[in-house]
């Protein structure tokens, strides 16, 4: 099965680095497709990948895994959405574009809302699979254990608190928290790692930076996988942000501020205020733990870290069994839009 790994943001790459790894277990040929804009973020140098959308159609695959919105109609191939997040009350989360042929969905939560836009559509296939990028909590859960222990003796902390906001103008809370992490900061038992979304406000990015300068429990941290920090943090301050749902599926506290979830199981403030409370009292007694559970049973049941082998083994059978598909029926509006964002063949 000729595979090709689509990205149009740094993101993408840890969620199709789990479903790589499968190919290369299972000698599948694949390419991956890193638009330019990100093509100096490309963690995966020595693995093929081009920048070329005229590559990708001499490749000729036969499946397109892609956790972004769109792809181009005119490649060949299965093209798959795999998703980017659990934020299913985002904007857009369950829109339909037309673009792929098949949803793999990450628990029974988002399975039973794409199951009945198939039924409406009558165009795509919907199968639960669970999703690649936590594979690493099934699998290498403890990977970071012996680095969370040289970061606290190194700060002389006992907890991590771990700082994750959305990038969204509308619905970051960091410009808002400052000064409670200037409080939060005073205890010197917490060790606070602040990790900002790749599209966070520039000025946003400055200010935390400075915050990091003046109090040496505060650390700004650059490196992209997110995932090392989810797995080493007690705890987590959010918002409406999809990284959350990542989090709670390591059943560890999380305090969101002015969250905008339909789904809330965990300590959610509406105001900005009274962090340094929330944090001692989610540690001491986490009263959500049991309301964590049925996220954890809706949104992600799977923790065996077998996700994307699950991706990987469904596409392959559906196109042993259906074949490759020669084209999707797109509106000129769908079309114009591909040629907009990836440009025209040729």
């Amino acid at each position: 099965m000729r595979t090709v790994l689509f990205c149009q943001n740094p993101y993408a790459f840890g969620i199709l680095e789990p479903i790589m790894k499968v190919l290369k277990e299972k000698e599948f040929e694949f390419l991956w497709f890193v638009k330019d804009s990100i093509k100096g973020k490309f963690p995966f140098e020595n693995e093929p990948f081009t920048s070329e959308i005229n590559d990708i159609y001499t490749f000729k695959s036969d499946a397109i895994f892609a956790p972004g919105n769109e792809v181009p109609y005119y490649l060949r191939g299965l093209k798959v959405q795999i998703f980017h997040g659990f934020a299913g009350e985002k904007k857009g989360h369950f829109r339909i574009r037309h673009y792929f042929d098949m949803y793999l969905t990450q628990g029974p939560y988002f399975t039973n809302r794409f199951l009945q836009l198939q039924k409406k559509y009558k165009d795509f296939n919907v199968i639960e699979t669970g999703w690649p990028k936590i594979d690493i909590y099934g699998k290498e859960l403890n990977k970071y254990d012996d680095e969370k222990a040289e970061l606290l003796k190194k700060y002389q902390a006992k907890k991590i608190v771990l700082f994750a906001p959305t990038f969204s103008p509308s619905l970051t809370s960091a410009p808002f928290l400052i000064e409670e992490f200037k409080k939060l900061a005073q205890n010197k038992s917490y060790l606070i790692l602040v990790k900002f979304h790749d599209l966070m406000a520039i000025d946003l990015i400055e200010l935390y930076k400075q915050l990091s300068n003046d109090f040496s429990n505060i650390v700004f941290e650059e490196e992209r996988n997110i995932v090392k920090f989810l797995l080493m943090a007690d705890i987590m301050v959010s918002d409406t942000s999809s990284v959350v749902y990542e989090f709670l599926m390591l059943n560890k506290p999380v305090i969101t501020f002015k969250s905008n979830s339909k789904n809330i199981e965990w300590d959610n403030s509406a105001s900005y205020a009274n962090l340094n409370k929330k944090i001692t009292s989610n540690l001491n007694e986490d009263l959500f733990k049991i309301n964590r559970q049925n996220i954890v049973n809706q949104y992600h049941p799977y923790n065996d870290g077998n996700s994307a082998l699950r991706m990987v083994e469904t596409v392959y059978k559906h196109i042993k069994i259906n074949g490759v598909p020669e084209k999707r029926k797109l509106s000129i509006l769908r079309r114009l839009k591909i040629h907009k964002i990836f440009g025209k063949l040729g």
